[in-house]
């Protein structure tokens, strides 16, 4: 019997610094509310290409052998790099009659458009699965869950020439509550069903009216295509198709990040300035990097910002007001370290 959804109290937790010495102003710091998750097996549009090309992003082969990663990663690299983070607010349980067709994937174009790529009909890689399986949900917040929706599309659409609509899909599981820190294994049937299909996930978060989509691509039973779908081998010749590097961003499009640490020992504060180094407005941002070997250092707060691991990589992503950088602009942010900190680990910068 499926668990009963419960009504939860919605907060949103300001903290406010005050500074010691008299006639101070005091400073007001918001903690983002934000959670973070999405399918990883089957892994979601974004989570899979990261999955491949995270770690060789540079790697001109994505073209060739996975286009619909490399379009996704030229329309904007934090499509992969914020690959927990596609999110619509204040939903209300209302996702069928307010996320438009031809737009489920990018959650009706959340995020700003950061998400918009998902949308596009093509040969996504697919992951092979028995009618049979078993959904795994990651919550890297540990938010839990008021319910998840899973659908299938149904028998006969093309994933490859049409963008997914409502009336392609069906909802074959609908769960209760799931606690936080709770595993999310969700057993599926897809009954009926062969070759490419779309498996499309709704998580309502518990924390608050947050409600996170994604869009899986699997191919059920045998004669699945093959993996890479081109030979490598059979690049190209022309030295001038493509002139650049097609992954590379714009020369004029950059960004960096510097860091100032406050250490007391047992923790750090680290305020982290992120500036438009380009002739471009960046109009996103995600910083990534990886603690020292032996590192025990841990983010336990942040402000200005939103925080989300994956393996020993850390990322943080702008809340909104400050994705935008002009040229020559900056903005900042700040967090809280468990754990002895002296200096920070250099940081990428990747713009959008």
């Amino acid at each position: 019997m499926l668990k009963t959804t419960r009504h939860r109290a919605r907060q949103l937790i300001v903290v406010i610094a005050a500074l010691a010495a008299a006639g101070a102003t005091a400073f007001f710091f918001v903690q983002p509310a934000a959670g973070h998750g999405t399918a990883t097996s089957p892994p979601s549009r974004q989570y899979s290409c990261w999955e491949r090309w995270g770690d060789d992003h540079l790697n001109p082969d994505m073209a060739d052998t996975d286009p619909m990663c490399a379009q996704a990663w030229q329309a904007n690299p934090n499509t992969m790099w914020n690959w927990n983070g596609l999110l619509r607010e204040g939903m209300a349980g209302q996702h069928e009659s307010r996320i438009p067709d031809n737009q489920l994937c990018s959650g009706g174009r959340a995020e700003g458009g950061r998400y918009n790529s998902l949308d596009a009909a093509g040969a996504w890689h697919t992951t092979p699965l028995n009618n049979n399986f078993t959904l795994h949900y990651e919550d890297t917040a540990v938010h839990g869950g008021d319910y998840y929706w899973v659908y299938v599309s149904k028998q006969g659409y093309d994933a490859t020439t049409d963008a997914l609509d409502w009336a392609d899909l069906e909802r074959v599981v609908s769960t209760g509550v799931y606690e936080p820190g709770e595993a999310v294994d969700i057993p599926v049937s897809a009954p009926g069903r062969t070759g490419r299909h779309v498996v499309y996930v709704v998580w309502q978060a518990s924390h608050i009216d947050q409600a996170f989509y994604s869009c899986s691509d699997v191919w059920f039973g045998g004669g699945g295509p093959t993996d890479p779908p081109t030979d490598p081998t059979e690049e190209p010749t022309d030295p001038t198709d493509p002139p650049t590097d097609p992954t590379d961003p714009p020369a004029d499009l950059s960004c960096a990040a510097t860091t100032s640490v406050n250490s007391w020992g047992s923790g750090a504060t680290v305020t982290v300035t992120v500036r438009n180094t380009g002739t471009r407005t960046v109009n996103s941002w995600m910083l990534h990097w990886a603690w020292a070997s032996g590192s025990t250092a841990a983010v336990s707060s942040i402000w200005n910002a939103s925080h989300s691991t994956m393996g020993g990589m850390q990322m943080a992503a702008p809340v909104g007001w400050n994705q935008t950088i002009a040229a020559g602009g900056s903005v900042s942010f700040g967090f809280n370290v468990n754990g002895a900190l002296s200096t920070m680990p250099e940081i990428d910068c990747l713009p959008s």
